[in-house]
C-alpha cells in the first residue's frame, strides 16, 4: 500500500473510532534532539546495559557514577523543544479527535506542546525526592547536590528506574484504555514490559515507528515514515471535520 493510501485509511480509522488514544515512546522525541534507546547501533541501551547505568540498584550502589551518566542526557531532555509530532497530537486532542496521550517519555514535551491529558507511565523529570524522608524537590536540586537538605538522605528523580514498581499513572492508563477503539503507537519499540502489553487493551492498533515492533503483524497500519510527517498529514485530513469529543472534556 502506498503512503497516501495509508494516510487516507488512517483518517478513516480515526473518523470512525469512538475512542482514540496515543501511546508514545522515545522515537517521537528524536526530532527534538533527544536520542532514543533501542535503535540499532545508535540507541542508548544498544551501547550500555540499562540496569547497570539506570537502575535503582545502580543509584544506591554508586550515586556519583549514576548521576555522572544520567544527568547530562536529562538536561538535554529538559532543554529540548516540542517538535511537529508533539504539536500535532496536541491539535488532535484540542479538536476532539484524540482523548489523550499515554507516554513512556520523561521529557515533558507533550505538555510543552499543549497536550492537556497526558499519562506519564515512566514518571517525569520535573522533580525528585529523598529516599529516606520523602521530601520533594525540583529536579534542579540534583544539579547541585544528591543529598537531601532536610535529612542528608539520597535524592532520586521521579522517573521509573530499572527495578522500580510502576507509578500510579500506569494503572490509570490501563483504565483509560478501557473501551479504546484505536491506539496510535508512536515512536515506541514495544519491547519494555508492562507498557508493551498496553496495545492489547485496544480494539485496533496503528504503528508509527522507524523500526519493526512485535505488534507490526497485528496492526491495522504500519508507518515507517517520521511521526511528524504522518501526524501532520493526519491533522490536515481531519482539520475541517468536527471531532467526536467536546473540547476541554476531561
Amino acid at each position: 500500500m502506498q503512503y497516501l493510501e495509508q494516510i487516507q485509511q488512517l483518517i478513516h480509522l480515526v473518523r470512525h473510532a469512538g475512542k482514540v488514544l496515543a501511546l508514545t515512546g522515545a522515537g517521537i522525541s528524536t526530532e527534538s534532539g533527544i536520542p532514543d534507546f533501542r535503535t540499532k547501533n545508535t540507541g542508548l541501551w544498544e551501547q550500555f546495559n540499562p540496569e547497570e547505568v539506570a537502575g535503582i540498584q545502580a543509584l544506591k550502589k554508586d550515586p556519583q557514577s549514576f548521576y555522572r551518566f544520567n544527568l547530562q542526557w536529562w538536561k538535554d531532555c529538559l532543554r529540548a523543544k516540542p517538535n511537529a509530532a508533539h504539536e500535532a497530537l496536541a491539535r488532535l486532542e484540542k479538536s476532539g479527535w484524540l482523548l489523550g496521550v499515554i507516554t513512556q517519555n520523561i521529557d515533558g514535551l507533550h505538555q510543552a506542546a499543549g497536550s492537556q491529558r497526558v499519562w506519564e507511565v515512566h514518571g517525569n523529570l520535573r522533580s525528585c525526592h529523598c529516599l529516606a524522608c520523602g521530601k520533594e524537590y525540583a529536579i534542579k536540586q540534583l544539579y547541585q547536590d544528591f543529598s537531601c537538605e532536610q535529612c542528608g538522605g539520597l535524592l532520586r528523580p521521579n522517573v521509573v528506574l530499572f527495578g522500580d514498581p510502576m507509578p500510579r499513572d500506569y494503572y490509570i492508563a490501563e483504565k483509560v484504555l478501557s473501551g479504546c477503539q484505536l491506539l496510535l503507537v508512536i515512536g515506541s519499540s514495544l519491547q519494555v514490559q508492562p507498557v508493551a502489553s498496553l496495545p492489547s487493551l485496544s480494539r485496533q492498533v496503528v504503528i508509527i515507528n522507524r523500526e519493526p515492533t512485535p505488534w507490526d503483524h497485528d496492526a491495522e497500519l504500519v508507518f515507517r515514515e517520521s511521526a511528524s510527517q504522518v501526524l501532520a498529514d493526519l491533522v490536515k485530513g481531519l482539520q475541517d471535520l468536527p471531532g467526536p469529543y467536546f473540547q476541554g472534556n476531561s
